[in-house]
């Protein structure tokens, strides 16, 4: 008697069973500069709408979110980094202060485990751009001690220590070959805290050097795959396969421009004529004594992304699939970029709409079981192992 058909799996319910993480949304500047609530509905008042906020990762059953601490050097006069850094920080810790009973701030896996199992949405805190740290390990040391638990190396600036890979081609910005001296210090007391090594944003060479230095897994908290779009800020094949023998993950980045080489292609046909459009703005704020606020500088992006069609949801699966098949599904998970990104493909608009990636992978044939390392037990992982590799006791946070 021939066996019966096989169930698919229930898409919504396989989403339902997970514990969903992202590694990274830039959420942590409407705090500041819109002064929003993110028990608040994403849309306020004259401001842009936003991606995420507690009732749309409620309806993604996103249990865990890394925001990003991102001292936009726009928003930095004088290069004072930390202090922008510092000032996301706070308002972050403010939201969890304000709201007890629905958000709790997390330093462990432990903790996210704790509460999700409490109903709370979990928090937790990265650096986007190693200038916050002001070339002093003792910055890094108390960004550690207030909750910091990833840093990553490099914005699209380069620093003083670290090449990226958003200027590596610019001849007027002095560059490093990679990692410097002091940089291979950053890298080792990072793996002595238990902090993540984040090599989104960096250079090919940069990315080389810290893999050779690091005795911890690395993240790639919000990349996508460079065969499938010619972008820098996106991992080559050979990358992926280092990352996977690291023990590392790469996070995949929402953003069309790093998801689909025809929206790469066309945005960078915008960028001079956008370019001068963001001129004009600082120079019109710069009369006002103040750089231009970024939900503002922001939403100049999105007009003019908005002239170009957004791509299929289609193109971003492919990543995930492309990553899975090279690394390995070990090494893939969520790093939608949130908050940060002026473009999301077809049918991503906020949070909410999580669950249809877990639709499309299994349409593609991935298991339950796998897909749940994607969504966020593969990121639990890593977290826990940079923990173990540590030379401190990590203790939960009081």
């Amino acid at each position: 008697m021939p066996n019966p058909p096989a169930i698919p799996p229930d898409p919504a319910a396989v989403h339902a069973s997970a514990l969903v993480i992202d590694a990274h949304a830039d959420t942590p500047q409407r705090f500041v500069d819109e002064s929003w609530d993110f028990t608040s509905p994403l849309a306020i008042a004259d401001q842009p709408a936003g991606h995420l906020n507690l009732a749309t990762a409620r309806r993604g059953n996103l249990a865990a979110e890394f925001f990003a601490l991102w001292p936009d050097p726009a928003q930095c006069p004088g290069a004072r980094y930390a202090l922008r850094t510092l000032t996301l920080l706070d308002a972050v810790r403010e939201q969890v202060r304000r709201h007890p009973a629905e958000l709790a701030l997390c330093t462990s896996p432990k903790e996210i485990l704790a509460a999700r199992a409490a109903n709370k949405f979990a928090i937790l805190l990265g650096i986007e751009g190693g200038h916050a740290i002001e070339n002093s390990l003792a910055l890094l040391r108390l960004y550690h001690a207030l909750g910091v638990r990833y840093m990553t190396l490099t914005w699209a600036n380069s620093n003083d220590w670290a090449d990226s890979s958003g200027d590596i081609d610019d001849p007027t910005v002095p560059h490093h070959n990679g990692l410097t001296s002091f940089g291979r210090q950053v890298i080792a007391e990072m793996n002595r805290l238990g902090m993540m090594v984040d090599l989104s944003h960096v250079s090919d060479r940069t990315f080389d050097d810290v893999l050779a230095v690091t005795r911890a897994p690395v993240l790639v908290s919000h990349s996508a795959a460079r065969a499938l779009t010619a972008s820098h800020r996106n991992l080559t094949d050979a990358q992926l396969r280092a990352l996977a023998a690291n023990g590392g993950v790469c996070m995949v980045n929402f953003y069309s421009a790093f998801i689909d080489e025809n929206y790469r292609t066309a945005w960078a046909e915008q960028k001079p004529a956008l370019r001068a459009a963001h001129k004009s703005l600082a120079a019109e704020y710069a009369t006002r004594g103040t750089p231009v606020p970024y939900h503002i500088a922001s939403r100049l992006d999105r007009e003019f992304a908005a002239r170009i069609p957004r791509p299929p949801l289609e193109s971003l699966i492919a990543h995930f699939d492309h990553i899975i098949q090279i690394a390995g599904i070990d090494h893939v998970g969520i790093g939608t970029d949130f908050d940060g990104i002026c473009a999301l493909p077809e049918g991503i608009n906020s949070a909410a709409d999580l669950p249809k990636i877990t639709a499309a992978l299994l349409a593609r044939g991935h298991s339950p079981a796998t897909l749940h390392k994607l969504l966020g037990t593969n990121l639990l992982r890593l977290f826990a192992a940079t923990q173990t590799a540590s030379d401190i006791v990590q203790t939960p946070s009081s």
